[in-house]
């Protein structure tokens, strides 16, 4: 499982010009789900997402998480994070969970947020979105479950 997180002031997701999500400070999450992953896989990923301090301090230190900040989640998946380039130009996506276990596992990873994290907002599985933000920083972090 890979989470690309990035620290934003704001971010937003659109399909077909609707507006499926929107936070203000927080995370926005792009999340890769593998054909290996299970929900232990996704709990550890949270919990370890949930606790990283890359929110400055009163003294302008990586200090405080997302819940001392009152940050929300924005969640999207994005099952190009398992591309595989190694060969020629046109990229290979054959580790990539298929659609109903990866779905299932982004569902359960929203799940569990939603039970720790005020405002956890969502993309829409599968769709063609458009995804807007503002990296604060930027602070961009990519959790990969291969390296917990």
């Amino acid at each position: 499982m890979r989470f690309v997180i990035q620290r934003v002031a704001h971010a937003s997701v659109s399909s077909g010009g609707r507006v499926l999500g929107k936070i203000g400070r927080g995370f926005m999450v792009l999340i890769g789900v593998s054909e290996e992953d299970t929900k232990e896989t996704a709990d550890k990923m949270v919990k370890k997402m949930l606790g990283l301090r890359i929110f400055e301090d009163e003294n302008g230190k990586t200090n405080l998480n997302l819940h001392t900040v009152n940050g929300g989640l924005l969640l999207i998946s994005q099952f190009t994070l398992y591309a595989d380039c190694r060969k020629g130009n046109r990229p290979s996506f054959i580790h990539a969970g298929g659609p109903d276990m990866a779905g299932r596992l982004y569902e359960y990873i929203i799940a569990e947020c939603r039970k720790q994290v005020p405002v956890v907002e969502r993309g829409e599985f599968g769709a063609d979105m458009k995804v807007e933000l503002l990296n604060d920083g930027p602070f961009t972090i990519v959790l990969d479950s291969a390296e917990l």
